[in-house]
Order: structure tokens, then sequence, then C-alpha cells
């Protein structure tokens, strides 16, 4: 998965119609399983745009979208983000709950 900066992620958010983005912190423990989840994820949706940061360095998007804890995967909708999750429970709830979002208008 590609690491995005804080304006990366905002021209996704103007350009895509669904993105994805994933926030960690390198000595989250928790966080290393969810980037696992995150890389399958990607390779079964790859025409969803999907970028991941360091929140150490991405403090604005904590601060502007209210982040509580990381892992955090925000999903934008149309410029908006629509969800924040934070139990990276399986691939697969993480892949229905994208999936989802690609296919509801």
């Amino acid at each position: 998965m590609q690491e995005w900066t804080v304006e990366q992620w905002q021209k996704q958010l103007a350009s895509e119609d669904v993105t994805a983005f994933y926030l960690y912190t390198p000595l989250c423990g928790t966080c290393a399983v969810a980037s696992k989840i995150m890389e399958v994820t990607e390779e079964l949706l790859p025409n969803l745009p999907m970028g991941k940061a360091n929140l150490n360095y991405a403090e604005s998007v904590a601060y502007e979208y209210e982040v509580e804890s990381v892992p955090c995967l925000l999903i934008s909708k149309r410029g908006n983000v629509v969800e924040k999750i934070y139990a990276f429970q399986s691939v697969l709830n993480i892949y229905d709950i994208l999936k989802k979002q690609l296919t509801d208008n």
C-alpha cells in the first residue's frame, strides 16, 4: 500500500468517488496486524484508491476527522468521510465494508 501525504489524501478526496485512507503508527502492534489486512484487501480491490499514512506525520488528518486511535481506516465517498473503522476484524470484514461503499449509490 502506498504512503500518502495529507496533500495526496486531499487530492484523492477531490478526484475519486470512493477512497480508503489507512492511518497507523509504527510502534502499534495492532497496526501491524491491520496493515497485513489492508495489504490483502488492496489486492482484492485493485481499482479502489487506497493509501496509508503514519499518523505521527498526518496530525492534521487526525484532528480534522477526530481520529480517536490507531489503527483507523477512513472511507470517503464523493469527498466526504462516511465511515471510520477502528476494529480490523478480518480481511473479509474490511473487504465487505469497502465493497459495499463501491456498490452503493
